[in-house]
Parts: C-alpha cells; sequence; structure tokens
C-alpha cells in the first residue's frame, strides 16, 4: 500500500517540480504579482491531486512524446478521460501497482516507510509550532474590533483563519496605523493565512523534494507582494510613498503562520509599490485570458 502511494506521489512531484520552475521562469514577465500569484495553483494542484484531464493541447502531450506517459482511471466518454501522470515508468500494471522488478516492490516500499515518517514528523512540528504560537499571543491586550496589542509579536501580522486577529506590537499603540491596517485587512480579505496553510501543506507532503521549499519561499513572497498591490490599488502616488516609508519602519515577522506587514524582502516590495501601475479593463482582462490559458496548458495531462 505504502509502495503504491509513494511511486504516485514520486511521480506527482517529478511533474510538480517542472511546472513549478516553468512558474519560476513566468514571474520573470512583468505581470502584476496580484495576477500571476494565481500560477501558483499549478504546482500546487499537481503536488496534492494525482488526477488530471486529458487534453490533446496541454504541454503534457508534447513532451510525453519523449520522456512521460499517462494512466487512464476514468474515462466517460470518448472525448473526456482523467489520467495520471506516469513519470517515472516502472510499473507493469497500476490497479494496483505491479512493478516491472522484484526489488522495486521492495524499495519503494521502504521509500514509503520514510516519506510517511518524514511527512508526519513536519506536520507535527507545524501543529507544536502553531499551538506555542497561540499560547504566546493569548494574552494580547484588545485595542479595538480585532485588532490587538501584544509584547510578543515584533511586526504587524495577521493571526487565524477563521476568526483572523490582527496584532501589532505594543509600541505601536501611538502610531498612525492606516497603512498597516489597510494591508492586515487585505490579507484577511484576500484570505491568505488559508493559502499559506495549503502551501505548508503541499511542501510536507513533498518534503523530500526540495524545489518545493523553494517554490513554498517564493509563493509566500508573490502573496505579500499581492497583497501590497492590491492594498495600494486606490492610493495616489504620495499615498503609496506613505505606504512605502511604512514598510521601511515595520521589521521582518518570524512566525511561521502570520501574514506580517514587514513579512518579504522590503525593498523588492517598496520597488514594486512605487512602481504601481493600474490595469485598465483591457489589461486586467487580457491578463486573465493569458493567466487561464496557462493554467490550462500546465494542468491537463496527456491526450
Amino acid at each position: 500500500m505504502l509502495g503504491n502511494l509513494c511511486y504516485w506521489i514520486f511521480n506527482m512531484s517529478i511533474i510538480a517540480s517542472f511546472m513549478g520552475l516553468l512558474v519560476l521562469l513566468l514571474r520573470k514577465l512583468r505581470i502584476p504579482r496580484r495576477v500571476l500569484v494565481f500560477l501558483w495553483i499549478i504546482p500546487f494542484v499537481r503536488m496534492c491531486f494525482p488526477l488530471g484531464i486529458n487534453s490533446k493541447y496541454g504541454l503534457m502531450s508534447l513532451i510525453a512524446k519523449f520522456t512521460t506517459r499517462t494512466v487512464t482511471v476514468y474515462q466517460p466518454a470518448d472525448q473526456l478521460a482523467m489520467s495520471q501522470s506516469n513519470v517515472l515508468m516502472q510499473a507493469d500494471s497500476y490497479s494496483p501497482v505491479t512493478f516491472k522488478e522484484n526489488i522495486l516492490t521492495h524499495v519503494f516500499e521502504i521509500a514509503g516507510l520514510v516519506w510517511i515518517i518524514g511527512a508526519l514528523a513536519i506536520l507535527l512540528s507545524l501543529a507544536i509550532l502553531y499551538v506555542g504560537t497561540k499560547r504566546e499571543i493569548k494574552d494580547a491586550h484588545h485595542l479595538r474590533e480585532n485588532i490587538y496589542l501584544s509584547g510578543k509579536v515584533g511586526s504587524p501580522a495577521v493571526y487565524g483563519i477563521l476568526r483572523p486577529r490582527i496584532l501589532l506590537p505594543e509600541s505601536y499603540s501611538d502610531r498612525d496605523l492606516r497603512y498597516i491596517l489597510k494591508h492586515e485587512k487585505t490579507h484577511i480579505r484576500r484570505g491568505d493565512n488559508f493559502w499559506r496553510l495549503l502551501g505548508f501543506l503541499a511542501a510536507a507532503i513533498h518534503w523530500f523534494n526540495p524545489l518545493s521549499w523553494v517554490f513554498l519561499k517564493e509563493f509566500l513572497s508573490d502573496l505579500e507582494l499581492a497583497c501590497d498591490e492590491s492594498a495600494v490599488a486606490a492610493y495616489s502616488a504620495e499615498e503609496r510613498k506613505e505606504y512605502a516609508h511604512a514598510l521601511l519602519d515595520a521589521t521582518r515577522s518570524k512566525s511561521l503562520f502570520a501574514s506580517a506587514f514587514g513579512g518579504a524582502k522590503v525593498r523588492t516590495r517598496i520597488e514594486n509599490v512605487l512602481s504601481y501601475k493600474k490595469m485598465t479593463v483591457v489589461s486586467a482582462a487580457g491578463f486573465t485570458i493569458l493567466i487561464l490559458a496557462i493554467m490550462y496548458t500546465l494542468l491537463t495531462n496527456a491526450g
């Protein structure tokens, strides 16, 4: 059982790595981060969902001629089928998996045991860190609405998913909080802590793949840049400068479970805020079509 699961996890990780590297390349294009951040759905889906819809127009159909094949799992109609990508191609049959060599059965059983132990250890560590973080901030003082002051945080941040709280350092009680609260409320509106959680879960599943941690780091960075762009969308050039100045005053958050005002590379964020350009209806529609086309091309399996 673990050997079968491990076989498909390895296949998923290889495909996800390829797709994640493509996303890293696409990040070089001049696409607003609040649009581009949706491309991280591609490696996430590849990491967490083994099945994909077949399409002869997808990228996988092109590379399948050389390195991969697909295993059809469900085909309700001639023009509609769902399959699993099979990059390793080390099995004779797939339901259940039987390997070409007997030794591979033992190799994948052992690898599966190591994988599940590693994944559970990481998930347990994350759970312990989360509980520890909750305990550290439980004595925060209520300021107003869902805003609290705490002497145990070094930077403004949003904690929680279902009932998110904005936590500010106690030294911020007398500051002008306009831009800080705008940023944190934008995080809440966008549900960024939920997406952070999904990112960590995907990385925990593929802990053995170093690229999964690279992708997580860049995804979290893009979340912050996208939040900044959404937060300053209605601001004037002068207000964006003041927002950038507030970024300089914020320190880097050290919590894994919070969306922080100073939680990414501040220089990059400042440059992004100051160079912000509003999207027209035409450009927004164009970027949306581009992102959807890329997602279709990279998420479909070989037809």
